[in-house]
């Protein structure tokens, strides 16, 4: 069954991050469906977190959906690069996860002539995996996910979730938080080594 909007609230958005791992994320696009599961995601808290779009609360007309309902979408551009975000929480409490990577499971070679790349390559970042996917612009920035061609299936359990601090996140102290959470094993996180990525299972369980 697909997710929906109550698997967004309910609960510190830290745990979501972790349950959102293993979900296949689905985008029915007009060339066809591609997509893949989610192996690596960020959390942040608003308020309080000095590395999210929400700090001190600030709202303005690029943040918006941040404020919206659980289950909401948030894309927005950072150097030209487009990044998609799930809104967590009641509205009116701005946290989110940052999808950060995916392993490739559906459409794969639209996905590679969309990216032109292959391998890990292709959706090993935030911004690798929505160019993969077609993504190119913010027309479902504000949108709840029914009203999108995006869909979140539960498919697959990790064998570990590991996390670490935020990659990109230097400044403010939140700085060293660990709201990365990934796939242990999984060779499509980002900056993975390769003595760390398993192959065999993908981090899964069997």
């Amino acid at each position: 069954m697909p997710l929906t909007a109550a698997f967004f609230s309910g609960r510190p958005t830290d745990q979501i991050v972790k349950a959102l791992l293993g979900t296949e994320l689905i985008f029915r696009s007009q060339d066809g469906n591609v997509g893949g599961l989610i192996v690596e995601a960020e959390a942040y808290l608003g308020d309080e977190d000095t590395a999210a779009h929400a700090f001190g609360h600030r709202q303005t007309q690029a943040n918006r959906a941040l404020f919206g309902a659980p289950g909401t979408l948030y894309f927005y551009r950072m150097r030209g690069l487009i990044l998609m975000n799930l809104i967590c929480q009641p509205a009116g409490v701005p946290q989110g996860i940052l999808i950060r990577a995916l392993q490739p499971t559906l459409g794969v070679d639209l996905m590679m002539q969309n990216r032109t790349k292959i391998g890990v390559e292709l959706t090993n970042g935030p911004a690798k995996l929505t160019a993969a996917l077609g993504i190119t612009d913010l027309r479902w920035n504000e949108l709840a996910l029914p009203a999108t061609p995006f869909l979140l299936q539960p498919r697959k359990k990790p064998v570990a979730i590991a996390q670490s601090p935020r990659i990109g996140v230097s400044q403010g102290s939140w700085h060293d938080r660990e709201l990365r959470f990934f796939v242990a094993g999984n060779p499509y996180l980002s900056k993975s080594r390769k003595r760390d990525q398993d192959w065999t299972t993908m981090g899964w369980q069997v």
